[in-house]
């Protein structure tokens, strides 16, 4: 048997073996729409059957233009970056884009590890949901190299360096809070989340204005700070529960987390809506279907996916104006586990 290392197929390999021109099997594989059905079924079974794969790196290069785009989220688990890839992929889609993904899971070594490897493959720009403490020196590269950059969902960057796309955590923060205490709720605690990111800081700053509104005092022994996650949830529901004076109401760092809380609270024999109101925050779509279903802040997560999105594409095409940001209006989404649904 020979070890005889198989040479890769050429694009005039597969012209010539569909009896069609260079520049027409070119055209099939980048998609245009100039070309008749039967000719592009007639190239593509030649690339299947000599077994021709793209080499989109090769073309970049020719092309001096990147047909690829970085996206770097920060969890897997969340529902809200499934539904803001959603976004992301609809929006690039239309322009013919690849999307690369990868997840830091909050740590900025594997941060910067994700940057540069999307260096190395020559991506035309990158959409990123930044760790806690993110460090400027691997985005001022980004800009060094010329690669354009959008941020959402976490503004752990100082404004004014990159675009950024995201919700109005304060505002969400406060019509969580606001609508807990108009149920008549004064102990409400806030469970979830790292004091150490953005978001958070944002929402406790919205949590905090909405109590000093309504004339109650911000009691810091009623922060609770969790993983983002169910389990998070679980466990500093079961703290705020041991507290002296226990909360009657949960504002919660995200829908996760209150999916978490509100399994603990049954787990102490207690009902969420009932004995204690809870509200979260992002409306994926699995607050709907939860048991109770869950009240929580809107966040939009396809829409910021599909606005980062068509915001990287522009300045791809060379859009060089000054940093935006652009921040989207949450919405308070009323149901069950806050107690009356009115």
């Amino acid at each position: 048997m020979s070890n005889k290392k198989r040479s890769r197929v050429t694009l005039e390999q597969v012209a010539k073996h569909a009896g069609v021109s260079r520049a027409t099997a070119s055209l099939v594989v980048r998609g245009s729409p100039n070309i008749s059905k039967e000719t592009r079924e007639k190239v593509l079974q030649s690339m299947k059957e000599l077994g021709y794969v793209y080499d989109r790196v090769a073309a970049n290069l020719r092309s001096q233009r990147s047909s690829t785009v970085g996206l770097i989220i920060t969890e897997l688990d969340n529902p809200f970056f499934s539904e803001l890839l959603v976004g992301v992929h609809e929006a690039l889609d239309e322009e013919g884009y690849t999307v690369i993904l990868g997840t830091t899971f909050d740590r900025p070594e594997k941060q910067d590890a994700l940057l540069s490897t999307m260096l190395e493959h020559r991506v035309g720009g990158v959409i990123m949901s930044p760790v806690p403490g993110c460090s400027t020196e691997m985005l001022e590269r980004l800009r060094q190299w010329d690669i354009p950059v959008v941020l959402f969902a976490r503004e752990e960057i100082p404004a004014g360096q990159f675009d950024y796309i995201g919700i109005d955590n304060v505002a969400g923060g406060r019509l969580a809070t606001e609508h807990l205490i108009a149920q008549g709720h004064r102990r409400i605690a806030f469970i979830g989340g790292s004091p150490l990111s953005s978001v958070w800081k944002a929402r406790k700053a919205g949590y905090n204005e909405a109590l000093r509104a309504a004339g109650i005092d911000v009691d810091e022994t009623l922060l609770f700070p969790s993983a983002t996650a169910r389990q998070g949830g679980r466990m500093a529901v079961k703290q705020a529960l041991q507290h002296p004076n226990p909360p009657t109401a949960l504002f919660c760092y995200n829908d996760v987390v209150a999916f978490g809380a509100m399994l603990g609270l049954k787990e102490e024999g207690l009902v969420p809506g009932r004995d204690i109101a809870v509200v979260g925050f992002d409306n994926i779509q699995e607050s709907a279907l939860f048991q109770p279903p869950l009240t929580t802040v809107a966040a939009f997560p396809e829409n910021i996916g599909a606005c980062a999105a068509r915001r990287l594409h522009e300045r791809m095409e060379g859009d060089d104006s000054e940093p935006k940001r652009i921040i989207l209006n949450p919405e308070l989404i009323v149901r069950q586990s806050s107690g009356r649904t009115g």
